[in-house]
């Protein structure tokens, strides 16, 4: 059983940056596939970035509007896993959850329902 908490939301202008922890109790989180999703108001959660299991040698996806802005990486030592988000804007803000699952196939690390595992959420603000 994994139990999941993020931190890191706030309130944060255009153009700043936040960093996003998903830190995890039991089992070791690199054995699982680790996904951020997010939820803005009136919205559907969606697919945020992706990092795979170690067999997979923790290969990283991220929907279009975030590459480039946003790194999922981990922290094995801390047994957790970070999105680092830069060049944030008002379309970013949101609820940002954490999710993880074992043995997902690549083409569905972006569904939500294919996690069993998630975290409370974050919030996080982009003021413009």
């Amino acid at each position: 059983q994994v139990q999941l908490v993020e931190s890191g939301g706030e309130l944060v202008q255009a153009g700043g940056s936040l960093r996003l922890s998903c830190s995890a109790s039991g089992p070791t989180l690199s054995t699982y596939t680790v996904t951020w999703f997010r939820q803005a108001p009136g919205k559907e959660r969606a697919f945020v970035a992706s990092i795979g299991e170690r067999w997979r040698g923790h290969r990283t996806y991220y929907t279009d509007s975030v590459k480039g802005r946003f790194t999922i990486s981990r922290d094995n030592d801390k047994n957790s896993v970070v999105l680092q988000m830069n060049s944030l804007n008002f379309e970013d803000t949101a609820v940002y959850y954490c999710a993880a699952a074992r043995g997902l196939i690549t083409s569905s690390v972006s569904s939500a329902n294919q996690y069993n595992y998630w975290g409370q959420g974050t919030q996080v603000t982009v003021s413009s």
